[in-house]
C-alpha cells in the first residue's frame, strides 16, 4: 500500500514546520496530534507605509472583537496587542475531535525609522484589519550652518 501526501501550494516552502508534519503523519489515528498544542501564537501580520508627515499601519487580526485591542506607543516603538476568546458551545454527547482556530493573547512590537507623535496618533478597526495612522514629530526647523 503506499502513502500519498497531500500538497498544499500556499504552504510555506522554507520552513519547516514539524507540528504540521507530525499531524500529517498521524492524521489517520483516531486521536488528535499532541505536537498540536505545542504551536506558537500566531503573529498579528502588518504591512507600514509612510508619506511626508506620517507612517500608516495596517494590522490583521481576524476574530479579535474592538475592546479586546490594545494599542501603545513610546516614541518610534508601537506595541499592538489582542486577546481572541474561544466561546465553547456544545451539545450534549458532541466531542471536538479537532481543532485549530487559535485563542489567547497575541502581541507584536516593532520599531519605526522615527518618533511619533502619539497624542495625534488615530485607530480604526474594520473587519478584521486595524488600520493606524502615527503622524511623524516634528525634528525643529532645518538650518543651514555656515562653515568658516
Amino acid at each position: 500500500m503506499s502513502a500519498l501526501t497531500r500538497w498544499n501550494p500556499f504552504k510555506p516552502l522554507a520552513r519547516f514546520d514539524v507540528a504540521s508534519e507530525f499531524d500529517d503523519l498521524l492524521r489517520g489515528f483516531p486521536m488528535r496530534s499532541a505536537w498540536r498544542d505545542m504551536d506558537l501564537q500566531p503573529d498579528i501580520r502588518i504591512d507600514v507605509s509612510e508619506d511626508a508627515g506620517a507612517y500608516r499601519v495596517k494590522a490583521e487580526m481576524p476574530g479579535v472583537e474592538k475592546e479586546d485591542i490594545e494599542l501603545s506607543i513610546d516614541g518610534n516603538l508601537v506595541t499592538i496587542g489582542a486577546e481572541v476568546k474561544r466561546d465553547i458551545e456544545r451539545k450534549e454527547g458532541e466531542t471536538e475531535l479537532y481543532a485549530e482556530r487559535y485563542y489567547g493573547k497575541a502581541r507584536r512590537l516593532f520599531s519605526l525609522p522615527s518618533e511619533v507623535d502619539g497624542t495625534k496618533a488615530e485607530a480604526r478597526y474594520d473587519k478584521g484589519v486595524l488600520s493606524i495612522t502615527l503622524p511623524k514629530k516634528p525634528n525643529g526647523q532645518t538650518r543651514k550652518i555656515a562653515i568658516s
